[in-house]
């Protein structure tokens, strides 16, 4: 045998795959496997009682050896996992600590938030964007890259949720998903509850014209894309709650759903993408900015609004189907 793999049989490497593959730890106490060899192992009939009993014992107690090994591995391991997690927990909250303390003074005036940005909001902000409602103009205007950016973070959240938790391919065709939704009456569709059914026809339009009303009253008062969208996906929840997914996919469906958000999506980044280069251009965006305080004015808003509304819906609704059914 070759001095390359008489170090190799003897390397700590070797010991390491022999643990994990007999579950037996080698390092510990001196423990080694021993091949016996095969010429010398006697058949059952050649061992007398008291031999073969003290052969059984010799193991049992090798393998008890490497149970207890095995285990007070395990323990010491554990107390380093929780060791290890204290530490960083507290360095965590060290560093935190650290940073907070350096932060300016709550009010002083020469705080980095105290700069020309706000007051430029303040003043500037009706006759640049043409909303009434400040807040709104600066989210849709002046950091409308920050609130596409959020949009798209809802549109990949549903993505995920929905790749995660939705009914295989096998179970989607139309006997199986029959049978499974006969066998779950409970949980896949309700009961005729006609107290429920009667408050939905009565507070779903309700829900919905409100909802309508803050998504397109958000550059003038309170409200927006994300507060109406939220609304609006109640209003749809608990329509399905009420009369289930078969009334429910007579109007919107899945294939709804990717297109509803997809062009929402679409029309906002090439709207505000148009918006962006002439701006930084400074060109004439040709954009009207109406008369502030009508219902149709403050240029791209209105429109942005209705994008991020229907965005904001369709992910409450498409996260509650999939956590509910794991389809829609």
């Amino acid at each position: 045998m070759s001095r390359r793999r008489d170090d190799y049989e003897r390397s700590r490497w070797l010991r390491f795959r022999k643990w994990v593959d007999k579950g037996a730890d080698l390092l510990a106490d001196g423990i080694e496997i021993q091949v016996p060899d095969q010429d010398a192992v006697l058949p059952m009939e050649a061992y007398t009682e008291q031999e073969f009993r003290q052969t059984r014992e010799k193991q049992e107690t090798a393998e008890d050896k490497g149970s207890l090994s095995q285990e007070r591995g395990i323990r010491v391991f554990r107390r380093f996992y929780q060791v290890m997690s204290v530490l960083l927990c507290f360095s965590i909250i060290f560093v935190l600590l650290w940073t907070i303390a350096y932060l300016p003074v709550f009010g002083n005036a020469g705080n980095p938030d105290n700069n020309e940005v706000s007051s430029r909001y303040i003043t500037e902000g009706l006759r640049e964007t043409g909303a009434v409602n400040m807040v709104t103009g600066m989210i849709l205007d002046y950091r409308a890259f920050d609130t596409f950016g959020e949009s798209c973070v809802l549109f990949i959240a549903s993505c995920c949720v929905f790749a995660l938790l939705r009914i295989d391919a096998a179970n989607r065709d139309k006997d199986t998903r029959k049978r499974l939704e006969e066998a779950n009456d409970r949980l896949f569709e309700p009961k005729n509850d006609i107290i429920l059914q009667k408050c939905a026809c009565v507070l779903v339009p309700l829900i919905i014209i409100f909802g309508i009303y803050i998504v397109l009253n958000g550059h003038l008062s309170p409200g927006g894309g994300f507060s109406g969208g939220a609304v609006l996906g109640s209003g749809l929840i608990l329509y399905l709650n009420a009369f289930g997914f078969r009334k429910t996919e007579c109007f919107f469906t899945e294939k709804v759903y990717r297109r509803t958000t997809l062009g929402a999506l679409t029309f906002y980044c090439l709207a505000k993408s148009y918006s962006f280069f002439t701006g930084a251009n400074h060109m004439d965006s040709g954009i009207p900015l109406g008369t502030p305080g009508t219902i149709l004015s403050s240029g791209l808003i209105l429109p942005l609004n209705i994008c991020v509304g229907l965005v904001v819906a369709c992910t409450m609704y498409a996260f509650y189907t999939l956590f509910r059914k794991g389809g829609m």
